[in-house]
């Protein structure tokens, strides 16, 4: 056994120097399969989009979709889940059956990162079987998924604002202080720049006269929360210094605008805004963005399960996992009910236009309550070792 593993681990190594072409040639690996599974969530994704949007004729066949209750374009959103179905249950399969892997070169990793074949013909018989599926089913699921894409919102989140303690504890460390004191003070400043451009821009595209009250609400509230986070990172007792207020700051800022985006069109305050960059190129553009986008969150989000380790071990085997096989596919599972819930803007019952993603009040508030959410979150980050340390200072020895 010992020597199977060594042979594992000498191949691997082999493999990792080699192209991406021999890596996918030559045996599995858990490095490469990765943009395999990344690869097969984007057809997903496309899939379920033209279901929604060209999927009509096709779908108006099938005998157990007639009884959709929400118009004719609600068709399309029901094939939507139907796709998501199929997806989040080769997911959670893969999922159940990778979980708890520790080491390369057990029978489970071996699973993970190599039986293409079988796998590719295992999510295309999934992704067909949710097609006769009761409606009752479908829309059972589709409430389940707004739990689902609510949770892969948290875990992104939470993903986001490790990567960035993480790169601020990097350059404050003892190695790099020197180093980066510059590169840190840039990074800072820029990051507020942009922070404060997009507040104006905001100001300037989304606020046409003072009576979008809502858009105002939003606008105003971000610049408050920025400075919140700002002032606490400062705190003599936090001292966080500026790097993770402002990249906070971007994210924060990036949330407001695409919640003001997801107003809907004929919302006259989103446009007026819209008037001067209408145009179909740009709406194709905006929604290849995005789907790439959902694809890229999901890849980043998937492998950095080492953020939700309790106990961060700092010595590493040969032959240990290079990311958490089970938390990776666990977070695509619930990507795919993110995606469906995007595709169909929160709203089993939303009517979709063409080429359209998350846009309706339900879509804009799921994001401005994300927003509040990450500031929270960031906050309470910075303030709970201080709490942890004061109790345990406090409690009697």
């Amino acid at each position: 056994m010992e020597g199977t593993a060594n042979s594992n681990t000498e191949r691997y190594a082999k493999l990792m120097e080699g192209s991406w072409f021999s890596q996918f040639r030559h045996g599995s690996n858990p490095w490469m399969a990765r943009y395999v599974y990344s690869l097969m969530f984007l057809i997903a994704n496309l899939l379920a989009w033209a279901v929604r949007d060209y999927g009509q004729s096709a779908l108006t066949e099938m005998e157990r979709l007639k009884g959709c209750q929400g118009g004719k374009d609600c068709l399309g959103t029901e094939g939507v889940l139907r796709v998501s179905l199929g997806c989040f249950t080769f997911y959670f399969t893969m999922f159940l059956s990778t979980a708890g892997t520790s080491k390369l070169h057990e029978p489970r990793e071996v699973w993970h990162s190599g039986w293409w074949t079988a796998k590719i013909l295992l999510m295309i018989a999934l992704m067909v079987l949710p097609f006769f599926v009761p409606t009752t089913a479908i829309q059972l699921y589709g409430e389940i998924a707004h739990f689902g894409a609510g949770v892969f919102l948290l875990i992104q989140l939470i993903s986001i604002i490790s990567f960035i303690k993480w790169l601020n504890d990097c350059c404050h460390s003892d190695k790099y202080a020197d180093r980066c004191h510059i590169h840190v003070m840039l990074l800072a400043t820029a990051a507020y720049v942009v922070c404060i451009l997009g507040i104006i821009l905001m100001y300037i595209w989304y606020v046409p006269d003072p009576s979008c009250l809502l858009n105002i609400f939003f606008i105003t509230w971000t610049l408050v929360l920025l400075q919140l986070m700002t002032s606490v990172s400062l705190h003599q007792k936090v001292n966080a210094g500026f790097l993770t207020p402002g990249f906070m700051g971007l994210y924060v800022v990036f949330l407001c605008w695409s919640a003001i985006r997801s107003e809907p069109p004929e919302e006259r305050c989103i446009k007026k805004a819209e008037a001067a960059t209408k145009g179909d190129w740009l709406t194709i553009i905006s929604f290849v963005v995005a789907v790439l986008a959902i694809v890229i969150a999901t890849f980043s989000t998937g492998i950095d399960s080492k953020c939700f380790q309790f106990r961060k071990n700092e010595t590493h085997a040969e032959d240990d996992f290079p990311y958490g096989f089970g938390f990776f596919h666990f977070v695509f599972a619930t990507g795919a009910m993110y995606f469906a819930m995007l595709l169909i803007s929160w709203n089993a019952h939303h009517d979709m236009k063409r080429w359209t993603i998350d846009v309706g009040w339900t879509s804009t508030w799921v994001r401005i309550v994300n927003e509040w959410l990450a500031v929270c979150v960031y906050i309470w980050m910075l303030v709970a070792p201080i709490i942890w340390k004061n109790r345990q200072t406090a409690e009697p020895t």
